[in-house]
């Protein structure tokens, strides 16, 4: 009888850094097994022969995949040969991306620079000045300076257009969002302006339902009688967003089956065609 796989797996991600980089490769690989869960074990800012030590009894109590981003080859080596006595997986993640860089440019790194993508450089603080200026102009707020926007969201309650504004912001990208909301007119000036490109986003009203119903529910406040959750209601709600759309000729998304992740990379994709850029 053929031995069944184990459910789950343990993944080790050893980071001289944050670990960001590391944990959003992994899971990206991690997610193409979708009947089988990685337990995580992230060890950022590992940086000396010390630190690694712990690292390494861990691994030896948890054996399972090893991936890293150490740029101190001491501890990388280190790292990889107890891996090799343990008989696991060690992968450096940086390792063959460097490699493919030198190849091409024809020389190495100028020095080794630990977490050189989170420098406070001009980049940083401009997400900084996005996050910013999209917290301040969350659901409808301070709508008289929007002209300063690189985006702004229009959408029916629950087709996330904050959590979507807040991934844009991290990308550098300054969002409002300004929410349609049944009897309230939208400002009168979103017509108007100039600089941000308008996108709608809708929903199908099925998913609506779904995640309004959810959001009652969690807020312990079930209205069978409201509006808010009524299948035809909704329907109409989204037919009107739709219909505002195309009359100001703004682009829209269907975010019905679109993770924050996509749906933010299509206003990207929209803005980066209207400014005639490439795409990051």
């Amino acid at each position: 009888m053929p031995q069944r796989s184990p459910s789950y797996f343990h993944l080790h991600l050893v980071s001289d850094s944050t670990g960001e980089t590391l944990t959003m490769v992994a899971r990206a690989a991690a997610a193409q097994y979708a009947t089988v869960s990685p337990i995580e074990h992230l060890y950022p800012l590992i940086r000396t022969a010390r630190q690694l030590d712990r690292v390494l009894s861990d691994i030896e109590n948890a054996p399972g995949i090893v991936l890293y981003t150490l740029l101190e080859s001491d501890i990388a080596t280190a790292l990889e040969e107890k891996c090799k006595v343990l008989g696991l997986p060690c992968m450096s993640v940086l390792g063959p991306v460097l490699g493919l860089f030198q190849s091409y440019l024809g020389t190495g790194t100028t020095r080794p620079r630990v977490g050189a993508q989170h420098m406070l450089n001009a980049e940083y603080f401009k997400r900084i000045d996005a996050l910013n200026f999209t917290m301040m102009h969350d659901d409808g707020q301070h709508t008289d300076n929007l002209e300063e926007a690189d985006v702004v969201l229009v959408g029916i309650s629950r087709t996330s257009k904050t959590p979507t504004a807040i991934y844009l912001a991290n990308r550098g990208v300054k969002t409002g969002n300004i929410p349609l909301v049944p009897g309230v007119p939208l400002p009168s000036h979103l017509d108007g302006l100039q600089n941000p490109l308008v996108v709608g986003l809708f929903a199908s009203p099925e998913r609506i339902v779904a995640i309004r119903q959810n959001r009652l529910l969690g807020l312990n406040a079930h209205r069978d009688d409201d509006q808010y959750i009524d299948r035809q209601a909704v329907a109409e709600e989204v037919t009107i967003s739709r219909k505002l759309y195309a009359k100001h000729n703004w682009p829209s998304i269907d975010v019905t089956r679109r993770s924050i992740e996509e749906t933010a990379a299509a206003v990207i994709a929209l803005l980066a065609e209207r400014r005639r850029i490439p795409v990051a």
